[in-house]
């Protein structure tokens, strides 16, 4: 029986045609950060989506603390989970300090109103994220890595400890996308977050991840440890892609590198 708080039971989804997810059964680990990764359009998002009870399977379950998690409140759900969706939005011009402060609102009531411990959670979020000093800055004047750990700080501030992130390092560069997996890796190992997030790039997802589920047509192909998981006949099978797959001396843990297809000689 697993002791995992949240996971999907058989879950089929999609959005009013064919189903983009189909039949699937997923743990997600407590205490791990597991990382979805697959080809564009093989559901990677919806399932996450699914999970955060955004889509509403047309089959299945998804199980939040052994029960469904459309029978649990919709405030209780975002006091237990929260998800930072790919490019989110805000209002032009709000401040950063009042972003992250939005993570607070499941915590509120009519007869219980902004308190000195939402202060605080909104300190220690903005601390944790370094974001403090950008507190009184608006959103929109920020870098990308910026905006992005701000974002991160806001979902810190709602205080639960299942966290989704969609996409994080989406228009990132390199040195910002680091920046921004860091901080999970440190949310995940300080403050014990559980953490699911969706990556596109093979390396950073095998890098920064406990687990990895690879998804194809809807589907779990294979899940496991970083070294379990990516494979030469894998990355072939699920991608497309023929690579080399290396230890990198410095961690151990597998680099994919594609080997690009041999150019063909000139005709004369």
């Amino acid at each position: 029986m697993t002791t995992s708080r949240l996971g999907a039971e058989a879950v089929t989804v999609g959005y009013g045609g064919d189903p983009v997810v189909r039949d699937l059964t997923l743990d997600i680990p407590d205490g791990l950060v597991t990382t979805i990764v697959g080809p564009n359009g093989c559901g990677k998002s919806t399932l996450l989506r699914t999970l955060a009870r955004l889509l509403a399977p047309t089959s299945g379950r998804v199980r939040l603390d052994g029960d469904a998690i459309t029978d649990v409140p919709t405030r209780e759900v975002s006091r237990r989970l929260a998800l930072l969706p790919q490019s989110p939005i805000a209002p032009e011009g709000l401040m950063v300090r009042d972003l992250v402060g939005r993570g607070r609102h499941p915590h509120q009531r009519w007869f219980r109103q902004w308190s000195p411990a939402d202060e605080d959670v909104v300190e220690q979020a903005l601390r944790l994220t370094d974001t403090w000093e950008l507190r009184d800055r608006a959103l929109d004047q920020l870098s990308g890595g910026q905006r992005q750990r701000a974002w991160i700080a806001m979902t810190l501030a709602q205080d639960t400890d299942l966290v989704l992130l969609d996409e994080p390092t989406t228009f990132l560069d390199l040195a910002h996308q680091v920046e921004v997996l860091d901080l999970v890796s440190r949310l995940n190992r300080e403050r014990g977050r559980t953490v699911t997030m969706v990556l596109h790039d093979l390396n950073l997802a095998a890098r920064y991840s406990d687990r990895v589920v690879v998804m194809h047509d809807g589907a779990v192909v294979t899940q496991g440890a970083p070294r379990e998981v990516f494979t030469v006949d894998l990355l072939q099978e699920v991608f497309g892609l023929t690579a080399d797959v290396l230890d990198d001396p410095r961690t151990g843990l597998p680099i994919v590198v594609p080997v690009s297809a041999p150019t063909p000689a000139p005709t004369r």
